[in-house]
């Protein structure tokens, strides 16, 4: 789960604060990454619901804090620089780590999510290589440092991305900014 701070105290608050959204995280997956089937799966070995895949499949997960959301509810952040030296999460993901990434909104009382977006991350690879090949190198979206000085993040646009980046989006308040 990516989470705010990098401060181990910070960190483990925004940790537990975002591991209480992980039943909802999980429910999203599931619904969309397994699905039903073929009849002769179920009649001749036993399965009913099947996962496509042969390896892990890696999911990263953001929820931010519902007064972000008519704000910044049409794009995603990515933590893209740490002073530390850490590795990023943008690093990770342009090296080839994980495969989805759930991006959601808490609602107001913080209790459930009020929006989310299920994303490819390998059309996003794709696209963000394109976009720095296409460009003399430059890096598609919009640097933003953190409150706390922690890291940096970058900030992208759905509606700049490929239409298939997005593999699913909802929740109660989806249309207010959210895809």
């Amino acid at each position: 789960m990516i989470v705010i701070a990098e401060e181990p105290r910070a960190w483990a608050a925004d940790k537990r604060w975002s591991d209480t959204y992980l039943p909802e995280l999980k429910r999203i997956c599931g619904q969309y990454l397994i699905g039903a089937a073929p009849d002769r799966e179920d009649a001749e070995r036993n399965t009913d619901l099947i996962v496509l895949t042969l390896a892990a499949v890696r999911i990263g997960c953001r929820v931010r804090r519902h007064s972000y959301l008519k704000r910044y509810g049409r794009e995603f952040t990515i933590r893209a620089n740490r002073p530390s030296g850490a590795k990023s999460e943008l690093t990770k993901i342009i090296e080839g780590w994980g495969d989805y990434f759930l991006y959601a909104f808490a609602n107001a009382d913080e209790t459930h999510l009020a929006a989310w977006s299920l994303c490819d991350l390998r059309v996003f690879r794709l696209w963000f290589n394109r976009f720095m090949f296409s460009n003399d190198g430059a890096m598609p979206g919009e640097s933003q440092p953190n409150n706390d000085g922690s890291s940096t993040f970058r900030a992208f646009r759905l509606d700049e991305l490929p239409t298939d980046f997005v593999l699913a989006a909802g929740g109660p308040e989806a249309g207010e900014g959210a895809t």
